[in-house]
């Protein structure tokens, strides 16, 4: 009977289509009274690829422990990101994370993502296939990644503005 639940257990785990990607993994020490204590921070984007996509931090005494604590904290701040037909962007967008900028504009069918560290890696994992995108101002990846996550949270669909707009999506082209 235990052996069925946990095969059932890790079954629903495989069903699950979350993926994760490590962007990186730094070793920190804090300075204490007996010495230094080690730890190691973890950078994780967590995506679907079909629109949802977080940026989660974690740090712990070891590297797996860290990696973990990551990916629980990328799937609390997950972000919904509206796709178009052509698996891009509806519109150009900027996103800002601590001093990081990053410039994202849609792209036509196979253009392919074309941009760089984290950046890249939070627009794969949130579905996105055709796009241009440029890191400004910083090359910290976890800032970037928080940009890249602010950029694509900002994105509107034309119904959306159109249904704050009070008037009709037709009109919206005009």
């Amino acid at each position: 009977m235990a052996k069925e639940r946990r095969k059932n257990s890790r079954a629903k785990e495989k069903e699950t289509d979350w993926q994760e990607r490590v962007v990186q993994i730094r070793r920190v020490t804090k300075v204490v009274k007996g010495g230094k204590k080690l730890s190691f921070r973890a950078i994780v984007v967590v995506g679907n690829e079909r629109g949802q996509v977080g940026v989660g931090v974690g740090k712990a005494s070891d590297v797996i422990g860290a990696v973990r604590k990551g990916v629980a904290d990328g799937k609390k701040h997950l972000v919904e990101v509206p796709l178009t037909k052509a698996n891009s962007i509806p519109h150009p967008v900027n996103g800002i994370g601590g001093g990081a900028k990053v410039m994202m504009r849609p792209a036509a069918p196979g253009t392919g993502v074309i941009a760089g560290g984290a950046v890249r890696t939070v627009l794969e994992l949130a579905g996105v296939r055709n796009i241009l995108a440029k890191q400004l101002a910083s090359s910290n990846p976890l800032n970037n990644a928080r940009a890249a996550a602010n950029a694509l949270s900002s994105l509107r669909t034309f119904s959306e503005v159109a249904e704050e707009r009070g008037i009709p999506l037709e009109n919206l082209y005009s």
